[in-house]
């Protein structure tokens, strides 16, 4: 039964494998004729690496290709545009004919190639195959009386072939659209230097490098940094520059175009390339500019804006870096300020800071906390440490960071940048005020000294001032010794005085520390204002306060959180003096006293520690001086949250003045000019004075 099943199946193959050879197999070669049949053009057009097309007319247009770039070559040289040449190649490639008939059939039929138009083609096509010197021709002739089509002949010129008009439109295309219209073909990423060089008088050579790094420097004239943002960009408006019109080369006379002696020569270079663009006099029409590259011989005209020539005739300054310190504030280990009659001040990290790499791999939650002292020297006495706020010691790197040149805008709405001398003389630098400046700023950094820009390193920043420039001020660093003029708000951004960047976080409480009593007296009579404590028992505020209005439940809540987390607004004083407040203008009588005590352990308000603040009155909207003899003797600023709240209860019954209560009230004032409180707020009921 097996053999007989095995017989069958190899009598079925025996069937199948006949019926392939003799029926499917010249079938399937017949397909493959008759496609060979319809393609046009040899093979060879895969690898086209030339293309050559002359019209009826005699117009030649060449296209070659370096590289892995096509230019134009007839009838000038320029790059070619990429997608145009490809539609080309594109259509060349996969062309199939509709029909076609043997040349031989011509003559017995009283016909001639000159019936389809192909003795005198109205485009000839010329190309060539990489590797390969042969040229093979390809004739484009006359339009078929219907259907839309073309009669063709290819480079075998055995058989007319009869083929789609989407032909003609393809190796047709105009050399407008043959031709790439970016003046400049380098990126913005491949550039490695730009050279701008402006005509006579000035003739100045202005050249820019970009280094290993990716920043951007001069070298000529003058070693200094430049803008990477400015530069690039203005690179990128090169990039974005096209020729609008070609100009006919009899009518490109280089001495009528300007040419001959450009106004403006600019170059980009990239890798082993460069390109030179040379920028001539103004075209009739406006906006416009006669230009070329300076290798090849065509003229074009150049739409130009006012900006971009405002910034290549003026680069030397438009491309420079305006920062006058050029640091990284993570790299600061120390800075020392000085000014005249005022004792050194220096503001010193405690913490090593992260190098660049330990900065990158850290999180928020990881990333350690900056702490910096401040440290007075004064001649004579031991240096005096205080704490230092890492947030007010950011700001000022920050504006230091940031400190630039200053700008300004002409009448003519040109802007001016304050460079103003890059090697000044001992009389600019009394002029300044350089001699005695009102500040000198050392900066330590760890990093940017050394070859390799690995090692410590120092910057000195000098701010100048002259009475005979008010409302100017001038800066420099000591090497190299530029000088800019700046904003003079830097010298009230950069304070003298320790307190000012002492640590404005005064107290923290832990969660199970608890504040047991709050007592705010009036020193004028010496007459509790409010007073509250909690009993024994309680773990927090909410019992005692649930008895309070609602309002004032708000506003003693805001006391008691501020009272945790005391935060000076500022220091108004370097000392405490229990009998007034010194301020940086005057000195003020303490009005109030703020007593309240604390319990570490949270547990036994009996055992709490007592402490005070001493309070001023309101001295305007957001002024109120509290001073402590706590955290060493400190008088400060209240900040605005407490204020407010301090103002609730200190006015509960009166307006909130928003200016020192000192100013008398209208002795008769009826009781109906007091102002309503707002309805969403009730207004708050008298408080009578508790026993603390």
């Amino acid at each position: 039964m097996r053999s007989k099943v095995t017989v069958v199946l190899l009598f079925l193959n025996v069937v199948l494998f006949a019926y392939i050879y003799w029926y499917d197999l010249p079938r399937i070669d017949a397909l493959k004729n008759l496609e060979a049949k319809r393609t046009v053009l040899p093979t060879e057009i895969a690898s086209m690496d030339s293309f050559t097309r002359t019209t009826r007319t005699g117009e030649v247009t060449k296209l070659e290709k370096r590289g892995e770039t096509w230019w134009i070559t007839k009838p000038y040289e320029w790059p070619a545009n990429p997608d145009a040449v490809q539609h080309v190649h594109n259509e060349l490639q996969f062309l199939q004919n509709q029909t076609s008939f043997p040349v031989a059939d011509l003559a017995r039929n009283n016909q001639s190639l000159a019936d389809y138009g192909l003795t005198d083609p109205a485009i000839t096509v010329e190309f060539t195959a990489a590797g390969n010197p042969k040229v093979y021709k390809f004739l484009v002739g006359d339009d078929t009386k219907v259907g839309n089509r073309l009669y063709v002949l290819p480079p075998d010129a055995t058989r007319v072939h009869v083929v789609g008009r989407s032909l003609a439109d393809a190796v047709g295309l105009s050399l407008a659209d043959l031709r790439n219209d970016s003046v400049f073909t380098i990126p913005v990423f491949e550039v490695r230097s730009l050279n701008i060089q402006t005509a006579a008088p000035t003739n100045l050579k202005v050249r820019l490098r970009r280094d290993a790094t990716a920043r951007w420097g001069f070298e000529s004239p003058i070693l200094a940094r430049a803008s990477k943002v400015a530069v690039e960009v203005t690179i990128n408006a090169l990039n974005e520059l096209s020729a609008k019109t070609f100009i006919e080369p009899r009518e490109a006379d280089l001495d009528r175009t300007g040419l001959n002696a450009p106004t403006l020569r600019v170059t980009l270079e990239g890798n082993a390339r460069r390109e030179t663009l040379l920028i001539g006099n103004a075209a009739p029409t406006a906006g416009d500019y006669y230009a070329k590259i300076e290798d090849k011989a065509v003229v074009f005209t150049l739409p130009l804006s006012p900006k971009l020539l405002d910034v290549l005739r003026a680069s030397q300054e438009t491309l420079r870096d305006t920062h006058v310190v050029d640091f990284d504030p993570a790299t600061v280990t120390a800075l020392t300020i000085s000014a005249p009659g005022q004792p050194e001040l220096a503001l010193q990290r405690l913490e090593a800071p992260p190098t660049p790499a330990d900065a990158a791999a850290a999180t928020a939650e990881s990333a350690p906390k900056d702490g910096w002292q401040v440290v007075t020297r004064i001649t004579g006495q031991a240096p005096i440490t205080v704490p230092g706020d890492p947030e007010v010691i950011a700001e000022l790197l920050k504006k230091l960071q940031l400190l630039s040149a200053r700008e300004t805008i002409l009448p003519n709405k040109q802007v001016h940048y304050g460079f103003l001398s890059d090697a000044p003389s001992a009389a600019d630098l009394e002029r300044y005020g350089f001699n005695r400046p009102e500040r000198e700023i050392t900066l330590n950094l760890n990093t940017g000294g050394g070859l390799n820009g690995k090692e410590p390193s120092t910057l000195v920043l000098q701010i100048g001032v002259s009475p005979d420039e008010p409302g100017k001020a001038f800066a420099r660093l000591t090497n190299p010794p530029f000088v800019y003029e700046i904003l003079p708000d830097i010298l009230l951004a950069t304070p003298t005085q320790a307190r000012d960047y002492h640590v404005r976080q005064l107290r923290d409480l832990p969660p199970n520390a608890l504040i047991t009593s709050v007592t705010l007296v009036d020193l004028g009579n010496d007459t509790p204002l409010y007073a509250r404590k909690l009993t024994e028992g309680d773990k927090n505020w909410d019992a005692v306060l649930a008895t309070e209005p609602e309002t004032r439940r708000a506003v003693l809540n805001t006391l008691i959180g501020q009272l945790r987390q005391l935060r000076a607004q500022s220091f108004a004083a370097d000392d405490f003096t229990p009998d007034h407040a010194e301020s940086p203008k005057s000195t003020h009588p303490w009005r109030f006293r703020l007593d309240y005590t604390i319990a570490f352990n949270g547990a036994d308000p009996a055992q709490a520690t007592p402490s005070s603040l001493l309070l001023t009155e309101r001295l305007g909207g957001a002024i109120q001086i509290a001073g402590t003899a706590d955290f060493g003797g400190v008088v400060f600023n209240l900040t605005q949250e407490m204020i407010d709240a301090l103002s609730k209860l200190i006015y509960a019954d009166k307006n909130d003045p928003g200016a020192p209560v000192s100013v008398p009230a209208p002795a008769a004032a009826p009781a109906t000019t007091t102002p309503a409180a707002p309805a969403s707020e009730p207004a708050a009921p008298a408080v009578t004075p508790a026993k603390p």
